[in-house]
């Protein structure tokens, strides 16, 4: 059995709590704070962080990539979102921290009711943005208190053995791949400056980064990410604030001409110039510190606080990162089918665990070629685990897939030309009648997503319901969106495009979401249906106005045995129909004899 090349499954700190948040509340009596704040968070409010910015789970042993504990002196609360309500609750120590879900109550409005009168609530301005500071001001206020940045982070303070900063090195990233020079987006970047005359662009994201200047690293796991900051001027030339034992040869050529580099040290000063020139600063909203607007605020300078267009332009991708993508799924998919061959012949015989199934499913995709990482921690629940939307299995959660339960498996890959992301729900052995409705309803959410046709000017949000009608009958839903925004060999997570109920963001053409609704029944299993879509350009007979609709990425066999055919409508039917015959006719050549022939039975059409 290979050991995973890119995944550990060691427990970062299961029930770490007790002893560290002691050590936090003597450290906050000492300054006189009556309480900190400890957001899933660093310095880019970046979903996937590196070792040294894992404060809340080194502080509470909740691993999970959203979440805000609150330490008061005589309570502590964990507030996550549906997506980490079990796993939150297995992973902190209960008798010390109180996991709190954000559907019931969020981190401002336990502050409000929980920080006495007079009390004063520190933060890390490094770790918050100005409208999120803005709610926990206003929470603050409510409850009578006072809030005050804390001039180094709290957490650090204790944490002895906190880890280095990460130096993996910056390569460019080509232009073959990339679709576009980076000279050519930054005359983009600066156009869009133009419009609300904006002096410079301080780019907070190390996504549009990486985005903007053709650039890729390895400071964080599973997201090809340099970390640090850079100055676009809407006149002069950029600045980028990368560590030069970073930047290898190549990347320094690439950026010759093109930007000058100085070292993460020298931005507070670069700030300060803004700030002495009077400069109109754009700062992205969702990834830029209160601690960058109040540098240069304080220099003179104003801060407007809103989207970085880089954000908007990178959600669309081009005629080569579609290339690159369709290409990537062709390579995954072959790996992916392989697995689920293997799985079939394998699992009912119960010699294979969760940390099995990730090890093998690692193996075949390094066998296909080019791959760089996973996506992101590959999730393998079986049985109860497969209902933790979220599950990561470590040695201490490890468990055998058994016959009669379900195996849920979401994973993705990360390779030069496209990023992907795809979950199955297989049944070990025959599934009950209540697993195979469910299932069934699941799949129906997700065709009608994957047929949806709409008109330009349509949000996530009035997708998502498409999803969701099928459970919804049965008096049943899923606490998650239905898909995120996927990026082109960078993050799996990307915005701000989403189908959600809280999904505003329009949908163009160009864009790559997930469409992967689910059920999950606590303490039994978990279903997910999950497939990457393109949005695209469509002609329609008669249109009145211009349509959109999705072209499916991801090829690899659904589970027949989990289908009750009784509750799909013939165009579903079809559908299915369609997609496996596509599957099978697009994956075949790349697969041995005895996976294709295993492929050839699993997308059968279901009458036969």
């Amino acid at each position: 059995m290979m050991h995973a090349r890119f995944q550990t499954f060691d427990d970062p700190g299961h029930k770490a709590g007790a002893a560290r948040v002691a050590a936090l509340r003597a450290a906050m009596l000492q300054q006189g704070f009556s309480g900190f704040v400890v957001p899933r968070a660093d310095e880019h409010q970046s979903e996937y962080v590196p070792p040294q910015a894992e404060r809340l789970a080194w502080l509470t042993g909740f691993t999970g990539s959203a979440g805000t504990a609150v330490v008061l002196p005589d309570r502590a609360a964990l507030v996550v979102d549906g997506r980490y309500t079990l796993q939150a609750a297995e992973q902190v120590d209960t008798a010390v921290i109180t996991p709190v879900p954000l559907a019931e109550t969020s981190a401002e409005a336990w502050i409000e009711a929980n920080l006495p009168a007079g009390g004063v609530l520190a933060y890390d301005p490094w770790l918050h943005t100005p409208d999120g500071l803005a709610r926990l001001e206003r929470a603050v206020q409510a409850a009578g208190g006072r809030l005050e940045p804390a001039r180094l982070n709290l957490v650090d303070q204790i944490w002895i053995d906190r880890p280095a900063a990460p130096r993996a090195p910056v390569v460019p990233h080509p232009e073959a791949l990339a679709g576009e020079s980076a000279a050519a987006k930054l005359d983009r970047v600066r156009a869009a400056l133009a419009k609300p005359k904006a002096d410079a662009l301080v780019v907070s994201d190390p996504h549009n980064l990486a985005w903007a200047f053709n650039l890729r690293g390895g400071d964080v796991a599973h997201t090809p990410l340099p970390l640090g900051y850079a100055i676009i001027p809407r006149e002069g030339r950029a600045t980028l604030f990368l560590d030069a034992a970073k930047v290898t040869p190549e990347a320094q050529a690439a950026l010759a001409g093109l930007a000058e580099r100085a070292d993460p040290a020298a931005l507070p000063a670069a700030l300060d110039a803004l700030g002495a020139a009077r400069a109109r600063v754009r700062l992205d909203a969702a990834t830029g510190a209160v601690a960058l607007r109040r540098r240069i605020e304080e220099a003179g300078g104003t801060v407007e606080v809103g989207p970085d267009p880089i954000t908007g332009m990178k959600a669309v991708k081009n005629a080569a990162e579609i290339a690159g993508t369709r290409a990537a799924h062709r390579r995954d998919g072959a790996a992916v089918t392989r697995f689920l061959a293997w799985l079939a012949r394998e699992a009912p015989g119960g010699a294979v665990s969760e940390i099995a199934a990730v090890c093998r499913l690692e193996a075949f995709r390094a066998e296909g070629g080019d791959l760089r990482d996973v996506s992101f921690p590959t999730i393998a629940g079986s049985g109860p685990n497969g209902a933790i939307v979220h599950y990561r299995v470590t040695a201490a959660t490890d468990r055998r897939l058994r016959p009669g339960e379900l195996f849920l498996i979401d994973s993705g890959a990360q390779y030069r030309d496209g990023t992907t992301d795809i979950t199955r729900t297989v049944a070990v052995g025959p599934p009950t009648p209540e697993m195979r409705d469910r299932f069934t309803r699941v799949l129906k959410g997700h065709i009608a997503v994957a047929t949806a046709l709409f008109p330009r000017g349509t949000t996530g949000a009035q997708i998502d319901s498409f999803a969701r009608r099928p459970l919804w009958e049965a008096g049943l839903d899923f606490d998650h969106g239905t898909g995120h925004g996927v990026g082109s060999f960078l993050s799996v997570h990307e915005g701000p495009q989403r189908i959600a109920k809280t999904g505003t963001t329009v949908l163009q053409a160009g864009m790559i979401l997930s469409n992967e609704p689910g059920y999950y029944r606590p303490g039994a299993y978990g279903i997910r249906v999950e497939n990457l879509i393109l949005v695209e350009e469509r002609a329609i007979a008669g249109a009145e106005r211009p349509m959109l609709g999705f072209e499916t990425l991801t090829l690899a066999p659904l589970d027949r045995a989990l289908i009750e055919p009784a509750l799909l409508a013939p165009a579903e039917a079809a559908w299915l129909d369609a997609y496996h015959a596509w599957v099978r006719e697009t994956l075949s050549p790349d697969l041995d004899p005895e996976t294709r022939a295993w492929l050839d039975r699993a997308t059968r059409p279901l009458g036969a």
